[in-house]
């Protein structure tokens, strides 16, 4: 028997990383899964940034499937590590799109559905960079903090809904977004000190946040609610960062 028997769930950012190991994971556990991203490799395309597009999302899967029971708001950007100095409006807005506003649609529209049900589990994914700096860059971090404040904020505005609205924040995940990082320390012969600042000494794979995904998404963490789970080995703990002057500020 699966933890996930007879639920509907949508996952975003499916085609690659945490969230296609989310997808496998669910379905593994007894759910029925839309996986919805913009690249190939998910059943449908969806911008998880642009209203029509999720709210056309949720109705689809609704009436295709008869309802919904989860939604798993993962489609994100890294928007490069360039400092605030460098870095236009447009750039901020586009990030923020990403990674703020579309979890928040995920709320506007998943919400009401999933409250139909009875109610269910909506799971955000956020970062270690929105608890604190060193982890990110500035408008990455800044959108991945407005999703821990939108999660305690959605699960107190859904109050007596049945719907619980939580985070996950996770560290350092090989995944396509991180790729970057993973290949430079291996052309340098360097694959050793990736995550060395991290307690565990070793970044993270994919599945590992899928499993986080799955607690959330489960009767298994019915009373955890507006909560941001943090699964990042330790590295939170400190985020050691050297402090760097930037004259470009003055």
């Amino acid at each position: 028997m699966g933890r996930l028997d007879g639920k509907i769930a949508i996952v975003t950012g499916a085609a690659s990383g945490i969230g296609k190991a989310t997808v496998e994971l669910f379905r593994s556990e007894g759910a029925t899964v839309v996986g919805a991203d913009v690249s190939d490799g998910a059943e449908m395309r969806c911008d998880a940034g642009c209203e029509d597009e999720v709210k056309r999302l949720v109705e689809g899967v609704v009436a295709q499937h008869g309802g919904l029971d989860i939604f798993f708001a993962n489609a994100g950007v890294s928007g490069g590590f360039a400092s605030i100095a460098e870095q236009s409006a447009d750039d901020w807005a586009e990030i923020l799109r990403i990674n703020l506003i579309g979890p928040f649609l995920a709320i506007k529209y998943a919400g009401p559905a999933i409250a139909k049900r009875g109610g269910g589990s909506i799971v955000c994914t956020a970062s270690v960079a929105g608890l604190r700096s060193g982890a990110g860059g500035a408008a990455y971090s800044a959108s991945k903090a407005g999703v821990i404040n939108l999660v305690q904020t959605a699960a107190q505005q859904l109050s007596g809904s049945g719907v619980r609205v939580n985070a996950i924040c996770p560290g350092l995940i090989e995944t396509g977004m991180t790729r970057p990082i993973y290949d430079l320390a291996r052309a340098k012969g360097a694959e050793s000190r990736i995550g060395e600042l991290n307690p565990l000494g070793r970044g993270g794979g994919p599945e590992e946040i899928a499993k986080a995904a799955l607690f959330l998404a489960s009767d298994e963490s019915s009373y955890v609610n507006g909560a941001a789970l943090v699964v990042d080995g330790g590295l939170s703990s400190s985020h050691p960062t050297a402090r760097r002057f930037d004259l470009r500020m003055l």
